[in-house]
C-alpha cells in the first residue's frame, strides 16, 4: 500500500467483509435449524456447508486484515429475521445477502487494483467465488425445468 489513508480504508472494507461473513455464519446455521419435511437432510447439509465456507471466508478476511497490521473487528454484519422458513424464501433471503456480500468485494477491489497484487488476486477469487454460489442460488430458485435465470 502506497499512502495511510488508502490503508486504512482497505482494512475498513475488510473488516466490513469480515462482518458480512461472520453474519453469513449465523444466517445459515440458523437457517439450517429451521428446514423441515421431506427434503431436510440434503437442503441442511449444504446450508451448514455454506456456514463452512462464510466461516473460512471471515478467517481469510482476519488473516488479510492482521497481516496490513489491522484489528480485526468483532461485529457481525446486519442480521434480519423475517420468520419466513420456507426453503424458497431461505434461498431469496440468502441470494440478497449474498449481493451486499458480493458488493463488498468489488469495493476492495476498487480500493487495491494497481496498489496490490495480492489483495487484488483475493478480491478476484472471493468475487469469483461469490458469484459462483449466487448462480447456484439462482439455479435452485428456479422451477424445474426453467432455464431463465431467476429475478426477485
Amino acid at each position: 500500500m502506497s499512502d495511510h489513508a488508502n490503508e486504512s480504508a482497505v482494512i475498513k472494507a475488510l473488516n466490513t467483509i469480515l462482518e458480512f461473513e461472520l453474519a453469513g455464519v449465523v444466517r445459515y446455521t440458523h437457517y439450517a435449524l429451521m428446514v423441515f419435511g421431506y427434503n431436510r437432510i440434503p437442503i441442511i447439509s449444504w446450508l451448514r456447508g455454506q456456514a463452512g465456507e462464510s466461516l473460512d471466508h471471515a478467517n481469510k478476511a482476519g488473516e488479510i486484515i492482521t497481516h496490513l497490521g489491522g484489528h480485526p473487528s468483532l461485529s457481525i454484519g446486519p442480521l434480519l429475521e423475517t420468520h419466513n422458513h420456507d426453503i424458497g424464501d431461505i434461498l431469496r433471503e440468502s441470494l440478497a445477502h449474498e449481493k451486499l456480500a458480493l458488493n463488498s468485494y468489488r469495493e476492495l477491489l476498487k480500493l487495491v487494483e494497481g496498489e496490490s497484487v495480492m489483495l487484488e488476486e483475493y478480491a478476484r477469487e472471493m468475487i469469483y467465488m461469490e458469484e459462483l454460489h449466487m448462480g447456484e442460488v439462482d439455479k435452485m430458485l428456479r422451477k424445474p425445468g426453467d432455464i431463465a435465470v431467476f429475478s426477485m
